[in-house]
């Protein structure tokens, strides 16, 4: 990753109120650039946007992506060069919950975004954040491609297969490859796996609840404790993400697709093995129990084929499962401790860096 490309580069973020959106707010910001957020309020109480004081180094635009008025006015204002679109309807379960909101967020905010750019000159790179669930998932042995068929058991997974289609479909009719000279931009789509860190705290997510279980002391709820999942580190996928948008910025058409950025395959485990990881690092045991519910599916099995972007990007991951959940125990303990979460945020973020220029 090159440093140096994002020295005053105008980066707009939707959804930078969120948890992967806050890192690479923070990151963004440490690497210079000229950052502009789109979102709602921090979706949980507490939340990483107010406790490392994210808003601190960009500018803020509170807003829904589905209001076509207030997003517009703030992609004017900001005049980007390089959009990274990250809000959504992330959960699983909150899709079954409320099926209505996650299509129209997902799906209709994406379309909203697509549309108002075309009327928008000046930028140069679009970034479409989706999940590894958009796959049409067999539960198979082998890993999917990026070629795979979309599809989608649940209305969060198959939202973003539909996200992705509809990407795709954009691309083709209004920023077409064979006419990148006229209208300069490209696009691409990119599915990372189940992303951890510091500083999460949604609902029904394995590693907050295990953490909020330490910190309480509760027995904890588990479901599909066999389930196998890509476990990484949020700055793992982030960096895939600047490396590709300089790609883009720079090169255009040839890297304008969809890519995929998980873990390697050892790193693919089960959830089991999560909590009993995380436990190890924290220093003390930890009580669970299967909780499956009869009505409410998930996949069983999922990992990504990240070949595409070693090879032809050059990016790879550069932390194993267990040195990821360190990473997470440590924020999560030095936050009890009463630590500067935006300097030790930093300072992770800057550790990371470091090593992926070794």
């Amino acid at each position: 990753m090159n440093s140096e490309f994002w020295e005053n580069k105008r980066v707009f973020l939707t959804g930078h109120t969120g948890f992967k959106g806050s890192w690479l707010s923070l990151w963004l910001q440490q690497l210079g650039a000229k950052v502009t957020g789109y979102a709602l309020n921090p979706p949980t109480e507490p939340n990483l946007f107010e406790l490392a004081s994210v808003l601190n180094g960009m500018h803020s635009f509170l807003g829904d992506i589905r209001n076509v008025n207030n997003l517009r006015d703030a992609l004017n204002e900001a005049s980007p060069e390089i959009i990274i679109h990250m809000a959504a309807q992330s959960l699983v379960r909150e899709s079954y919950k409320n099926p209505v909101d996650t299509y129209s967020v997902n799906i209709m905010g994406t379309v909203n975004l697509l549309e108002i750019i075309r009327s928008i000159k000046g930028i140069k790179a679009l970034i479409v954040v989706t999940s590894d669930k958009c796959y049409e998932n067999r539960e198979r042995l082998w890993n999917y491609r990026e070629i795979e068929p979309m599809g989608g058991y649940d209305p969060y997974s198959s939202s973003k297969g539909c996200t992705e289609l509809i990407t795709a479909a954009y691309r083709s009719s209004f920023f077409n490859l064979n006419n990148y000279s006229h209208h300069g931009i490209a696009i691409s789509t990119v599915r990372a796996g189940n992303v951890i860190g510091g500083g999460d705290w949604a609902k029904d997510r394995l590693v907050p609840d295990t953490i909020k279980a330490f910190e309480q002391n509760y027995e904890m709820q588990i479901r599909s404790p066999n389930a196998v999942r890509p476990w990484q580190h949020v700055l793992e996928p982030l960096s895939g993400y600047l490396m590709l948008a300089e790609a883009l910025y720079n090169f255009g058409p040839d890297f304008a697709e969809a890519w995929n950025f998980g873990p390697n395959d050892e790193d693919s485990k089960t959830v089991s093995w999560v909590v009993e990881a995380i436990a190890k690092h924290w220093g003390q045991d930890v009580n669970w129990k299967n909780h499956s519910e009869a009505n409410f599916h998930e996949a069983n099995y999922l990992k990504l084929d990240i070949s595409k972007a070693k090879t032809k990007l050059g990016w790879s991951p550069r932390l194993n499962l267990e040195q990821s959940l360190a990473m997470v125990v440590d924020w999560s303990q030095k936050r009890l401790l009463g630590a500067n979460m935006h300097d030790f945020t930093l300072q992770q973020i800057l550790s990371y860096q470091n090593l992926i220029k070794k």
